[in-house]
């Protein structure tokens, strides 16, 4: 009797993991600026995460995560530094080009930003579009930019050339040497109304998101209220925020130091890692993570 394989066992089991080279079609409507905007004026939350490679990608678009974010936390995450300073843009590129490939494979429609690593747009728009370049071409659909005042031409000279940008204030780690450490920001008159004035101008050059980091839940939840052209993504920065994202790496309990304060382990419960992201949509979207008393300022 023959112990060849059939079509269809050949392909129910891939090797090493690797994802089946045809998959079904996507049973949710791609997502885009438009898509994306909708969910902000209707007041539905946006469920974020970061990725950094095909698969874990695929599986958190099938759990309903709207948008993948390549976030230069990989850094700390996968490579074990020390912060965010030291990932350079080819490491972007290279992280970037796995998600999306990840996404492509299963016919994902998840909203895929990249994060413009420390000195590949300080330097000039010029340097930024030149590197915003390179992720776009790699995959990603947007590009997040961190700080406020001097990023806001910058901002306005991308989203002029066809860019999507998400902006990011609070905690900016790629600058956590000048902040003097992983402090919550804006707390105080001058420091919110810093953050406020920041906040509006990226708005009004252009950024269609924005990650608030370690921002104190009140003044979070009043720039929501005030940006209504762009969505607010908080982390650390309480439930008042249009959306909320968190290090991938974190919810599922995994982190070789402490755990922030801002994060819960989705783990505890689920029997797996696809439900605990499944999970983590489902507590966004109803409001029930993050509880304020426990994971914001």
């Amino acid at each position: 009797m023959s112990t060849a394989s059939t079509p269809n066992e050949a392909t129910a089991a891939t090797p090493y993991g690797t994802l089946p080279p045809a998959s079904q079609p996507a049973t949710r409507k791609p997502l885009s600026l438009p898509r994306l905007a909708e969910l902000h004026a209707r007041g539905e939350k946006i469920a974020m995460l970061t990725a950094y490679d095909a698969t874990f990608a695929a599986v958190a678009d099938a759990a309903g995560v709207e948008c993948l974010l390549v976030g230069d936390s990989l850094g700390m995450v996968c490579q074990g530094l020390s912060s965010t300073v030291g990932v350079t843009l080819e490491t972007m590129r290279h992280h970037t080009d796995s998600v999306s490939r990840g996404l492509r494979r299963v016919q994902g429609t998840a909203w895929l930003i990249a994060d413009l690593p420390f000195g590949s747009y300080q330097e000039s728009r010029e340097q930024a579009l030149r590197s915003a370049t390179v992720l776009m071409q790699a995959g990603a659909h947007m590009v997040k930019l961190e700080g406020g005042g001097w990023t806001t031409e910058t901002v306005r000279f991308l989203v002029e050339r066809g860019i999507p940008v998400c902006a990011h204030l609070g905690l900016t780690p790629q600058t956590v040497h000048a902040l003097g450490g992983y402090r919550v920001q804006g707390k105080g008159d001058a420091a919110a109304a810093r953050l406020r004035e920041e906040a509006q101008a990226l708005q009004d050059a252009g950024a269609a998101m924005l990650v608030l980091e370690m921002v104190p839940a009140a003044l979070a939840a009043a720039l929501t209220a005030e940006l209504t052209r762009c969505a607010t993504i908080g982390i650390g920065a309480g439930r008042g925020t249009a959306g909320q994202v968190l290090v991938l790496h974190d919810m599922l309990g995994l982190n070789l130091g402490r755990m922030p304060k801002f994060v819960r382990n989705f783990m505890d419960g689920a029997g797996g890692i696809p439900q605990a992201l499944a999970a983590y949509v489902r507590a966004v979207k109803d409001g029930s993570f993050p509880d304020d008393r426990l994971h914001a300022w």
